[in-house]
């Protein structure tokens, strides 16, 4: 070890460091691997631990999409690997009255981390989430360390320490560890680094594409910023590999034939998402605004959280080596030169739209603008390493890389994004820097044994795995404070669970577990609810709910349940939910509620409308589109309604019934709404985020008076659509849902993507099934031949023509067969790739056979 740590002897002949360094033997790789993962591990719990987070303490890990997509992605996971769920590989019957289970598969499910899930009971997902996410970013650090003993032999400790900061960087703290599916793209990079390089040396031409189909399989989105990254690591090594032109463009054409069949064997799930994404629900356009330089040079260092701009936080230590490379002469000046610019060109990258652009497929996207931060970070520590990996720099570098850093601070000193932590952070890892570099400088200056090596390495993991440790607690708490969350899974979900097992009768009729802490719970707690998020909420699904009257967050990716008797009549919701917390829901505490079910008579799934497949359409009034969706008339606008504006305050009165029930509608408007003698009913809308669900104010008093207050929180007038009251007549709807049951579906089987009812002999007009009609869905009508499924007012629905007595509709993903083409061809070629390799590995044994002088034989009677 003592050894590894020395100086490095300035270069005699810099040209002839050039080629291809001299690769370390397996079992070096293999410690740094695990010392590398092991570090990142222990650092990782470290920072949970110090911010008292889940499983380390009571508080909360579930944030945003943490809590809402990929803790009930993963439950959902679990029980469909364990077979106990509703639908199977390709529709999932849980989420959204019937959504893609493919597509959501390969977006948040196709890691094989995920696998994992199946190891743990079914009241402990938020561990087994936490076990994922660990074992990704675990792998990560690992990977990272074998690329750089792969890259350039040196110091496994130091390599370790540099792997950890890869994985442990401010892109992981802020967006990895709690969006973990873009943590296969943390992986990917080193990844398909070690591809580049083993394309480049000629080998393992059939491990190399399999190594980048699983990366796209895994997450194609972070693999395909990571194939770029890879990208840019290839040319350079191209650039400064001291061979021939003819040998580049040789390793080049390999690394490309990798990639392309790479992702050709993972196009059938690639494919897939990539069709249910031009179905899916759009979100507003965004434009790129670059972040002021001030807050990117501070998100270099320790203790710094934003959304808003490029977390390249990777450790002071980590950082000031990366910063030594432009200066230390050590390395070969044409290595020196290309490894600089590729960090500096990948840095301003990030900050040009354009370039943005590119790493991000040629759509901004929504929420956090940095998302390919991690292959700038993987840079920065590939040049730490070829900085360190001969020895420790030799002047004048460590004092150029000292300046630089020192400006970097001082330009980020006003940055909003700078925490009280981050300058004792730094002062304090800088010190256990330089005197872990001062111990290696003795230890190479005399015999000192192995004392000064092991505390130099001691003093440089203890400046990394402090910092990281508390930057990772500082960005948990920061993102606990500043966003939304959800809490843990607990008492409130088992009771939720169990009142849906006790009224499940699936597919006779769905049961709603309701509004529940979190969202998405009900790929938690079981039943066929509205509840869906998803990047790929399909555009019909999001814009069907909404007319009529859901609600929905993340700009209509995230449709909420609505408790509504004319909505459950409408979907065949014939059991709810209803569950009211006993206590304020806490960040740090276990949630409990009062859990009630709501039984109602709901027509089947599949019902008979008159005439055939018609073009209605959905109009401006959740109230009538609700009557056009059910066939009946069951609302009545208040008579003689008027509207009296007063500030933040509007009355609206009128005349009902008496006994019915009113309704309030106003998806945009953020305050109250209260009828007279009732307690207000509370709205949230924020367009174009949150949209408000209709809500029920009361009955009609025996009067037949409706007044309506509506006070309006914030804007200056509550924002109202032009029906925002109306009044539910229940005997209506009972006749109405009558009716329905009379002409409807006798049998409903569901059995994954194949639905089929028996109806009534003879049925004529159009059957209506349930369900969003979503690209996919091909029916038939009797003994009818299969045709693309028809639609009625954004449901599923199938022309019976002259008259038929069952319907059949079986679901497949779009995209799967064009992707299953590409993915045959792409196995072909790999086949036809190890087929050539075997041919010329034999051959060039043979070679070397026919080349080896025979053995002499011993002659009768020789010695």
């Amino acid at each position: 070890m003592s050894s590894a740590l020395q100086t490095a002897p300035a270069p005699t002949d810099p040209a002839a460091d050039e080629g291809s360094p001299p690769r370390p033997g397996g079992r070096t790789r293999l410690w740094g691997a695990l010392a590398g993962g092991g570090l990142t591990c222990v650092v990782l719990c470290l920072a949970g631990i110090l911010a008292r987070t889940y499983p380390f303490g009571p508080v909360t890990r579930n944030i945003v999409d943490l809590g809402q997509q990929y803790l009930p992605y993963h439950a959902h996971w679990r029980r469909f690997l364990l077979g106990d769920a509703d639908g199977d590989l390709f529709v999932n019957w849980h989420s959204g009255f019937g959504s893609n289970f493919l597509g959501d598969l390969g977006t948040y499910l196709s890691s094989p981390f995920d696998l994992m899930v199946v190891l743990f009971p079914a009241d402990r997902i938020e561990l087994a989430l936490y076990v994922i996410t660990a074992a990704k970013i675990t792998a990560a650090g690992a990977a990272m360390t074998v690329l750089l003993l792969t890259l350039r032999r040196g110091p496994w400790p130091v390599a370790a320490v540099l792997g950890a900061a890869y994985a442990l960087s401010g892109w992981t703290f802020s967006y990895g560890a709690t969006v973990p599916m873009w943590l296969d793209g943390l992986l990917a990079f080193p990844l398909l680094c070690l591809v580049g390089e083993w394309a480049r040396r000629g080998r393992r031409p059939v491990l190399g594409p399999l190594v980048v189909a699983l990366a796209w399989t895994a997450n194609f989105y972070t693999a395909y910023m990571a194939t770029l990254g890879a990208a840019v690591f290839l040319a350079v090594r191209l650039l400064t590999a001291d061979e021939g032109a003819r040998r580049r463009l040789a390793g080049l054409l390999r690394a490309s034939r990798s990639v392309l069949i790479g992702i050709g064997l993972a196009a059938p799930l690639v494919a897939v998402i990539f069709f249910a994404t031009r179905v899916a629900d759009p979100t507003p356009p965004t434009a790129f605004a670059a972040a002021a330089w001030t807050d990117v040079f501070a998100r270099l260092l320790p203790a710094t959280s934003s959304v808003a701009t490029p977390a390249l936080y990777i450790g002071t230590a980590a950082l000031a080596l990366a910063l030594t490379l432009p200066f230390n002469t050590a390395v070969p000046r044409r290595e020196r030169l290309a490894w600089t610019a590729a960090v500096v060109l990948v840095a301003l990258s990030l900050q040009w739209e354009p370039t943005h652009l590119l790493w991000h497929a040629g759509a901004s996207p929504n929420g956090i603008p940095y998302r390919q931060t991690f292959v700038l970070c993987g840079l920065l520590v590939l040049a730490g390493w070829l900085s360190t990996a001969r020895g420790l720099p030799r002047l004048p570098a460590p004092a150029g890389g000292a300046v630089l850093l020192a400006a970097l601070a001082l330009a980020a000193r006003d940055s909003v994004d700078i925490d009280r932590r981050t300058f004792p952070a730094l002062g304090a890892a800088a010190a256990l820097a330089v005197l872990a570099a001062a111990c290696a400088v003795l230890a190479s200056r005399r015999a000192a044994g192995r004392l000064l090596p092991v505390l130099a390495v001691a003093l440089l993991v203890a400046a990394q795995a402090g910092e990281a440790a508390v930057t990772g607690a500082r960005i948990e708490r920061e993102q606990l404070s500043k966003v939304s969350w959800a809490p843990r899974l607990g008492p409130w979900h088992d009771e939720v669970a169990a009142a849906v097992a006790r009224a499940d009768d699936w597919p006779k009729r769905r049961t709603d577990p309701g509004e529940t802490p979190g969202g998405n719970d009900v790929l938690i707690t079981g039943g066929q609810g509205a509840d869906y998020y998803s990047s790929l909420t399909s555009r019909v699904y999001s814009q069907t709910v909404s007319a009529l009257g859901f609600g929905s967050y993340a700009k209509g990716r995230h449709p909420v349940t609505l408790d509504s008797p004319v909505a459950d009549a409408i979907f065949s919701v014939g059991a709810r939910i209803r569950s009211t917390p006993t206590a304020p829901v806490r960040e740090d505490a276990l949630p409990e509620a009062d859990v009630t079910t709501v039984e109602r008579t709901v027509p089947p799934l599949v019902t008979v409308h008159p005439g055939p497949v018609d073009t209605l359409r959905y109009g401006d009034s959740a109230f009538a589109n609700q009557e056009l969706a059910l066939g009946a008339d069951v609302y009545d606008l208040p008579a003689g309604g008027r509207r009296t504006a007063d500030g933040k305050t509007v009355t609206l009165t009128g005349s009902c019934p008496a006994g019915s029930d009113v309704w309030f509608w106003a998806p945009d408007h953020t305050g109250t709404a209260t009828l007279d003698g009732r307690p207000p009913a509370h709205f949230d809308g924020k367009p174009p985020s949150v949209r408000a669900p209709m809500q029920s104010l009361g009955a009609v008093p025996p009067s037949g008076a409706v007044r309506v207050v509506v006070h309006a929180a914030k804007t200056a007038e509550p924002a109202l659509p032009a029906e925002p009251v109306a009044c539910l007549v229940q005997d209506r709807l009972d006749r109405a849902v009558q009716r329905l049951t009379a002409t409807g579906a006798t049998d409903v089987r569901v059995s994954g993507r194949t639905l089929t009812a028996e109806l009534p002999s003879g049925s004529t007009g159009t059957a209506v099934i349930a369900a969003p009609r979503i690209t996919g869905w091909r029916c038939a009508a009797g003994d009818a031949e299969p045709a693309p499924a028809a639609r009625r007012l954004g449901l599923l629905a199938v022309p019976l023509g002259s008259g038929a007595d069952s319907v059949t509709c079986v679901f497949q993903p779009p995209g799967l067969r064009l992707g299953g083409a590409a993915g045959a061809t792409a196995l072909l070629a790999l086949a036809g790739v190890w087929w050539l390799h075997r041919r010329g590995s034999s051959a060039r044994r043979q070679e070397f056979t026919d080349r080896a002088p025979e053995p002499r034989s011993a002659g009768i009677g020789a010695d």
